[in-house]
């Protein structure tokens, strides 16, 4: 796949286990994590994959994103290369409006305690339901990029129960 990604992100202020319908263990990594891009290896159920994302625009909703489907013994021997701090979460999928749908992650390890929702949208202006157990927008904000997470780690951050 090759193209524009545009999603927005969510912290889930309730629960929304009720409403799943699918789950999927990720395990992932990143040979490099730059401002201007990140390249990613990731182990979801599976299936193996390489990504490259481009840094975002000025709202932090668009950004190229390149990703291709890997053998898992490759996603495995990649990610022995990684930089410090693989990310290991359980992603849940929750129906939206319309064709739309939430991914919620559900984070494990160092960042333990955190979950966090997104939505995949087809332009950046595209309107969708907000359903009561999603929380404060933080689309855009880098610390909640997954990036940021493997070399910043949610159990490090400071006043982290007022982030919910």
């Amino acid at each position: 796949m090759t193209g524009r990604e545009i999603e927005r992100k969510f912290l889930i202020k309730a629960d929304f286990m009720p409403f799943v319908v699918r789950k999927y263990s990720i395990i992932q990594g990143f040979l490099s994590r730059v401002p201007e891009r990140s390249i990613r290896v990731r182990i979801m159920d599976n299936q193996g994959f390489l990504t490259i994302k481009g840094i975002g625009n000025a709202t932090g909703t668009t950004r190229f994103e390149w990703e291709k489907k890997i053998p898992v013994s490759e996603a495995e021997d990649l990610l022995q290369l990684c930089e410090p701090g693989i990310v290991d979460k359980t992603r849940y999928i929750v129906p939206a409006s319309g064709d739309l749908f939430f991914e919620i992650d559900v984070f494990h390890g160092e960042n333990e305690g955190l979950v966090l929702a997104e939505i995949e949208l087809k332009k950046e202006t595209e309107q969708f339901e907000k359903p009561y157990w999603l929380g404060r927008e933080v689309t855009g904000v880098s610390r909640y990029f997954n990036s940021e997470l493997s070399k910043n780690p949610y159990k490090t951050w400071k006043n982290t129960a007022n982030e919910h």
